[in-house]
C-alpha cells in the first residue's frame, strides 16, 4: 500500500458523513475502512489489513499487565467499527465516535503513513498550537535529524 499522507479540510454533513479526499480513496485497495478512538480527541480510520495488524499488536502484548490491556482494549477495539466508502466518496462516522472526537462540522482529515487521522478543524488547530516548537525536538529524541544531513 502506498503512503497515506496529506492535510484535508472536509465538512461533516447532517447525516455525520465526512467526504474522504479522493487523493486518499485512491491510495486504499477497497471501500472497507476501520474506525475507532485515537489518543488525542481524535479518530483513526485505517484499512482493514492494517487494522488487523495493530489491533493484534495491541491484544498480544505480553509486556503489560492484564488491567492496562483491558484499558487498550475499552479505548481502542472495543469502540472501533467497520465502515464503508459510499459510491460519493464519503464515510458515515457513528455518533459515538463523532461525540468524542467533538466532530462538529469542519473537519480535518490527515494522511498519517499507514493511518488516517480525523479531527476537529477547531481542536486540531488548538492542538498544533500547544505543541508549536516541539517537532525538532522530538525528532532529535527519535533520531532521524541525521537523514537531513
Amino acid at each position: 500500500m502506498a503512503l497515506l499522507t496529506g492535510t484535508y479540510k472536509s465538512t461533516l454533513d447532517d447525516k455525520g458523513r465526512l467526504s474522504l479526499p479522493s487523493r486518499l480513496r485512491t491510495l486504499l485497495f477497497q471501500n472497507l475502512l476501520y474506525i475507532t478512538k485515537g489518543i488525542q480527541d481524535c479518530l483513526w480510520v485505517f484499512p482493514p489489513e492494517q487494522w488487523e495488524s495493530v489491533s493484534e499488536k495491541m491484544l498480544s502484548s505480553a509486556s503489560v499487565s492484564l488491567e492496562k490491556l483491558s484499558l487498550v482494549q475499552y479505548r481502542f477495539i472495543s469502540p472501533s467499527q467497520e465502515i464503508e466508502i459510499d459510491k460519493a466518496g464519503r464515510i458515515a462516522v457513528p455518533a459515538s465516535l463523532r461525540e468524542f472526537a467533538g466532530l462538529n462540522k469542519d473537519c480535518m482529515i490527515l494522511g498519517l503513513g499507514k493511518s488516517i487521522e480525523i479531527w476537529d478543524l477547531e481542536q486540531f488547530n488548538a492542538f498544533q498550537e500547544s505543541n508549536k516548537g516541539r517537532h525538532k525536538e522530538i525528532l532529535e529524541e527519535m533520531g532521524p535529524m541525521t537523514i537531513f544531513r
